[in-house]
């Protein structure tokens, strides 16, 4: 068993409810992204934390590729239910059949890029003026130049050479009608402290981030889970494989690793072991370009 500094944990957790906190008391309308994820689970876990027993100061939403993981999908319900808070869905195959994007066609189509878009259109809808999410700095080289209280424009972009300064925890929370903020309590954790976190906690996760029997195909070096979308590309095959996953996506970009980790402990073993963070590892959209992750970013995408 991984020893983890149960002070170190609870130093992150007060951060995270400060945040929360902070944010609730400076801004009108906003929301809280969750899909299901680990990180998300943990984001509901602070927010019971910084407003139980009184009702979130917001609703909860989730942009839907309609390719997710049923497992996420099937926990993502019922772990809202449980709560008894509201849940939008914000649905990328609305904005396909809206004319809003055009769906990619082929065996290496994606959903994930159309997300940007459906997110926007929903902030705009709902006229949120900040977006809570669970991005980390240790996940990918854009989301480290990320600030907590991340300042989008009206058009929902940013940019990375025009941050505000976050000194002594002190964050400025000034909008012009139309812009937002994207809100990153978990920014300071790690993959490892996420983990930690899930264990003390005692909280429940979607049953793929255990190791389980499924079946995949390889691609690219990585391997992915068969889907009722899938197109398979010349001399690809579906086969049986052990695996877990260690992010939650849309299924057509998101990759499991080979994994024996049927526990919490075992898992926490696994990714203390590990040199690539779980987007490298598994995220092929990270792989579209050099920058893909800063690209996205600075038209939108969380």
């Amino acid at each position: 068993m991984i020893s983890y500094q149960l002070g170190h944990l609870k130093a992150l957790e007060a951060e995270a409810v400060h945040i929360l906190r902070e944010m609730a008391a400076e801004r009108e309308r906003p929301v809280l992204l969750f899909s299901g994820g680990k990180d998300s689970i943990v984001l509901l876990r602070l927010a019971e934390k910084a407003f139980r027993p009184a009702r979130f100061p917001f609703p909860i939403m989730h942009v839907d590729t309609g390719h997710n993981f049923p497992e996420a999908i099937e926990f993502r319900d019922r772990r809202v239910k449980e709560l008894g808070e509201r849940l939008i869905v914000a649905s990328v195959e609305e904005s396909i059949a809206k004319g809003r994007v055009v769906e990619e066609k082929g065996p290496r189509a994606s959903r994930n890029r159309l997300q940007t878009t459906t997110l926007l259109d929903a902030i705009e809808e709902h006229q949120f003026d900040a977006a809570i999410g669970g991005a980390r700095r240790d996940e990918e080289r854009a989301r480290a130049k990320e600030r907590i209280f991340s300042h989008r424009d009206e058009f929902g972009q940013w940019d990375p050479k025009n941050q505000r300064p976050e000194l002594w925890n002190l964050y400025n929370t000034r909008l012009r009608k139309g812009e937002h903020f994207r809100v990153f309590p978990i920014s300071n954790w790690t993959e490892l402290d996420v983990w930690a976190y899930i264990r003390e906690e005692k909280l429940e996760i979607p049953s793929i981030y255990y190791s389980h029997e499924r079946e995949v195909f390889e691609r690219d070096g990585m391997l992915y889970s068969r889907a009722h979308f899938t197109e398979l590309l010349p001399g690809e095959r579906f086969f049986r494989e052990i695996v877990r996953f260690r992010t939650v996506g849309d299924m057509s970009c998101t990759g499991a690793v080979r994994s024996g980790a049927r526990t919490i402990e075992e898992v926490i073993e696994e990714v203390a072991a590990s040199r690539v963070t779980e987007r490298g590892a598994t995220r092929a959209d990270d792989r579209f370009t050099e920058a893909a992750m800063e690209d996205r970013k600075k038209e939108g995408y969380f």
